[in-house]
Parts: C-alpha cells; sequence; structure tokens
C-alpha cells in the first residue's frame, strides 16, 4: 500500500496517510514515461524556424561571369547554394512537431511517475492549506514549514482555486494545478509533490468510479 506523510501547515506531522494503489504503487515504465515526455516536448515546439531557398535571396538576376576562359567553375548565380550568402537547399521550413498518443499511454506514464515519486518518499500531504487572503507570502511560510521552500515543488489541488493559483503565481519554485490536468512532465520536472488531503480523497473517489 503506497503511503505519504501527512502535515499541518506548521509543518507539524501527523502521521501518514494511504494513496491510492492504482495510482501511486503501479508498475513503472520508464520507456513509457520517456515517450510521453517526448512527445509533450515536441507538441509545445513552435515549428517556425526556416531558411531562404534560392529563389528567395535578393539578387543574382544575371551571370556572375562568362561561361569560359575564365578558369574558374562555370556558374548561372551568385545565389546558388554552392555560394557563400546564397540560399540553401533542403533547409527547415516551419511546420508543426506535434503528434497524439493514446489516452491510455499518457495515464499508464502518469500512473508510473506518480509511483516513482511515492517509492522515493517525494510526496508530502497537507491536511489543509489556510489562505485568509491571496497572499504569497503564507503559501510561501508553509513550504518554508515543510522545509521545501528552495525545492521545485508542484502543489496538487482538488479543484480549481483561483486564490491558491494566484497566491503562487509569483512563486519561482512552485507550480501548481489541478489533479485532472497533470501531467507525467510535470511530475517528472518536480522535485517534491505537495497533494492536499482533500487532493488524496478526490483521486480516491475517481478511482472508484473508473
Amino acid at each position: 500500500m503506497a503511503t505519504a506523510k501527512l502535515y499541518a501547515p506548521t509543518g507539524e506531522e501527523k502521521g501518514t496517510i494511504e494513496l491510492p494503489e492504482a495510482t501511486f504503487g503501479a508498475r513503472i515504465h520508464r520507456h513509457v514515461m520517456w515517450e510521453v515526455v517526448r512527445n509533450y516536448l515536441a507538441n509545445i515546439r513552435q515549428g517556425t524556424v526556416m531558411t531562404k531557398t534560392r529563389r528567395m535571396v535578393s539578387g543574382g538576376g544575371r551571370k556572375p561571369f562568362a561561361q569560359k576562359k575564365t578558369g574558374r567553375a562555370r556558374a548561372g548565380t551568385i545565389r546558388s547554394p554552392l555560394w557563400v550568402g546564397g540560399g540553401r537547399a533542403h533547409g527547415p521550413k516551419p511546420h508543426s512537431f506535434s503528434y497524439e498518443l493514446p489516452k491510455k499511454v499518457r495515464h499508464l506514464a502518469l500512473r508510473s511517475a506518480l509511483t516513482l515519486k511515492a517509492r522515493g518518499e517525494q510526496i508530502a500531504v497537507l491536511s489543509d492549506l489556510p489562505l485568509d487572503a491571496v497572499k504569497t507570502r503564507e503559501v510561501y511560510t508553509v513550504l518554508r514549514n515543510l522545509g521545501i521552500a528552495e525545492q521545485k515543488t508542484l502543489l496538487v489541488l482538488p479543484e480549481h482555486d483561483e486564490r491558491v493559483l494566484r497566491a503562487t503565481r509569483n512563486l519561482p519554485k512552485l507550480k501548481a494545478t489541478v489533479y485532472r490536468n497533470l501531467h507525467t512532465y510535470q511530475v517528472l520536472q518536480s522535485d517534491r509533490l505537495v497533494l492536499l488531503k482533500s487532493t488524496v480523497e478526490a483521486m480516491q473517489k475517481a478511482e472508484v468510479k473508473a
């Protein structure tokens, strides 16, 4: 059974909590995780790089020198790919690098990544996240109490909460997301995962329904 330590916002340890076994106790498929991360990085590529071909380069309308009796190789234009400053043959053109992966493959990779974090004891569960006001300082205080303020942390929420998202926006080491929007790349990029107790309960309910 996968478990994680349960903490109060003050940093006090309050025991352990069971994590959904199907999500945090799955078999780790490293190749599938690599494939999903590769897909994610390909999908965010702009694909706007382009070089000019010989017809796009300006100039070169006349023959640069006589065909014969110069001792040089014959040339018809200074914009040939053989010349410095000429066009490029078979250069890159703007195109999309994105492609789709099956949903089952993405889910398998996410379960593998979460299991990897659980086995490495890199998951902490907060009993709650009290926010009296939308203050970045309050969230930072909670992270400092947990001793992870300087680590790359991913905060997983049970549902969209604009207050929390606004309060975490200016912390460079912290990212916040809803558990339904979790991606393998986010999980693997983070040093620590912080889940709310309500997030674990929501994940358990979703697992039962599935």
